[in-house]
């Protein structure tokens, strides 16, 4: 009897570990490594700044795993660069959890991308060229105008958004998203204690086909020195106004993808990129309180999901006016040796205002991989 009931007791025992374990396993399994990289070879002309170096310009791993589910969570470091500055260390980009329960409303908390233009969520292999239009990089949080730190178009705080209105063929027609942000880019506290909110609404009448509007309103701070109008120092907290919205399109059909976004930014700007958290400089940019850009790009198939040819034309102007206006007129085309694989060249030529010399020309080749 007595051997039975240590028998029935380990037998139990043993049941309760496997289980235990095969729920770890779940786990484990739910959880996915992966990353990518561009290396670099870039040739730019410019008169007094000349420049043709090889270069990695983007390296990244993440982590990433659902819970019971409902909830997905994510991790993401930048390896390129230095140890010294915000703009270039190696730092988290994404740490954030969003509850997925419903396809109408969901609830993302943590640092990830602002919900603001199409191409800013974009991963940078599939945005299709060298870089992110300049509007999208000098207004969508990138090397933001105001003079933040370098934050990959992300910030710290709460999200809502979600998909309704199914037509007949149960595809969405509505998608909304709307955050509230501290307003300072990645891994920065709130200086002011005044939050930004953001968020967008756009329809989807054909399949393929987005179009959306976006807006912003909120502030960047920073803690430090400046001059006031009457040429006194002053120091404290200097907070900037900001109010931006964009207009954004896009449609992919057939491997062809057409988009274009236009973005007006209202608000003052300080003259020193934060590139430190010591950095107390809280002297204003020249550039007043206007700024605009727009892009409108085409890649085009030429063997369908393996070749492509693409042109942008992508213009920014600093200070809203065209004495400073830069535009880039590209031209360019890809190779997928596989999807994890690609290699793409691209000729722009630059027409800057802002420069005694205008015109130079800039060569880009990058090679990218994912796993």
């Amino acid at each position: 009897m007595q051997k039975s009931i240590i028998f029935m007791t380990l037998f139990a025992a043993a049941t309760i570990t496997a289980s235990a374990q095969e729920k770890k396993v779940t786990w484990i399994n739910n959880v996915k490594l992966s990353g990518y990289a561009l290396t670099q070879y870039q040739y730019s002309g410019q008169e007094g700044a000349k420049s043709n170096s090889f270069n990695i310009r983007l390296a990244r791993v993440s982590l990433d795993g659902r819970v019971m589910q409902d909830f997905y969570w994510k991790a993401q470091i930048q390896f390129n660069g230095n140890t010294s500055t915000l703009g270039s260390s190696p730092r988290v980009v994404d740490l954030f959890a969003e509850w997925q329960k419903f396809e109408f409303f969901r609830v993302k908390i943590g640092q990830y991308k602002r919900p603001f233009t199409f191409e800013n969520p974009m991963n940078p292999i599939d945005q299709g060229f060298m870089g992110y239009g300049q509007n999208i990089q000098k207004l969508a949080g990138f090397s933001d105008r105001a003079g933040g730190n370098a934050s990959n178009g992300r910030d710290i705080g709460l999200q809502f958004q979600g998909d309704f209105l199914k037509n007949a063929a149960g595809r969405n027609l509505l998608h909304y998203q709307v955050g509230v942000f501290n307003g300072q880019g990645i891994n920065v506290k709130d200086v002011d204690q005044q939050k930004d909110i953001i968020g967008g609404m756009w329809v989807m009448p054909v399949a393929g086909m987005r179009i959306g509007a976006f807006g912003w309103t909120g502030s960047y701070a920073r803690k430090g020195t400046w001059t006031n109008d009457q040429g006194q120092p002053v120091s404290g907290t200097r907070r900037l106004q900001q109010r931006r919205y964009a207009l954004s399109g896009e449609y992919l059909v057939n491997d062809w993808t057409f988009r274009s976004e236009y973005i007006h930014s209202t608000g003052l700007a300080f003259a020193k990129t934060m590139q430190s958290t010591s950095e107390t400089n809280c002297d204003l940019s020249a550039n007043g309180n206007k700024a605009d850009g727009v892009y409108a790009l085409v890649i085009a198939p030429v063997i369908q999901k393996t070749c492509h040819v693409k042109a942008r034309y992508d213009l920014y102007r600093p200070n809203g006016e065209w004495s400073k206006a830069r535009t880039q007129y590209e031209i360019g085309a890809d190779y997928e040796f596989t999807k994890n694989f690609e290699i793409s060249a691209e000729y722009a030529r630059i027409n800057d205002r802002s420069l005694a010399k205008h015109n130079y020309d800039i060569i880009d080749v990058q090679v990218s991989f994912r796993f």
